[in-house]
């Protein structure tokens, strides 16, 4: 798989006039989806990263070989931007999964130190609410022992019974690259 940064969105106006599969990547700021991007790829550049929260403030599409993209959303839950920027993103992000787009799934990204927040609740009741395929991806897991990923992965199935199983939830690491096999594989049955 190669991935291309294709385009910034900063208005609705802006999104792609496309059919290909879309694969959404969501979650709190800071959670790791730019570092994931990179390490997917093998890419060092590919989405900038910051130490910073709230360094995405566009949606990024990412062509994928051609294929499909993925939709690199701005992290939510980030205070320190003022009211009229949260606000923006919101209409944005809210524009977006409320537009007619041929969406593949979403991959919620979770920090596996942290578990599901208050604010995970809300976007995973937002995207059953749209009835798009959904993927936890538990990030940073090189942070937490073994038993630990266990146990933080067996709560989230608990917690989301019914709507999050073993077949949709992954273990990852942007460093040492634990679970891309497994996400590899599962993008590839969702973009036949």
């Amino acid at each position: 798989m190669k991935a291309e940064f294709f385009k910034s969105v900063h208005t609705l106006s802006q999104l792609p006039e496309t059919n290909k599969p879309e694969i959404i990547l969501c979650g709190r700021s800071n959670v790791g989806k730019s570092s994931f991007l990179n390490s997917f790829f093998n890419r060092k550049n590919l989405a900038q990263t910051s130490s910073k929260p709230g360094k995405t403030r566009s949606i990024n599409y990412f062509d994928v070989d051609g294929k499909f993209f993925f939709v690199d959303l701005p992290g939510f839950g980030y205070a320190k931007i003022s009211e009229s920027e949260i606000k923006r993103w919101q209409r944005l992000i809210e524009g977006y999964i409320f537009s007619e787009r041929n969406f593949a799934a979403a991959f919620h990204f979770v920090d596996s130190r942290h578990g599901m927040t208050k604010l995970d609740y809300l976007l995973h009741d937002f995207l059953l609410e749209r009835n798009i395929r959904m993927v936890i991806i538990l990030s940073k897991v090189d942070k937490l022992k073994m038993n630990e990923q266990r146990t933080v992965k067996k709560k989230i199935i608990e917690d989301l019974e019914g709507t999050v199983s073993e077949e949709n939830i992954f273990i990852y690491s942007a460093t040492k690259k634990t679970g891309k096999k497994e996400i590899k594989s599962f993008v590839n049955s969702l973009i036949k």
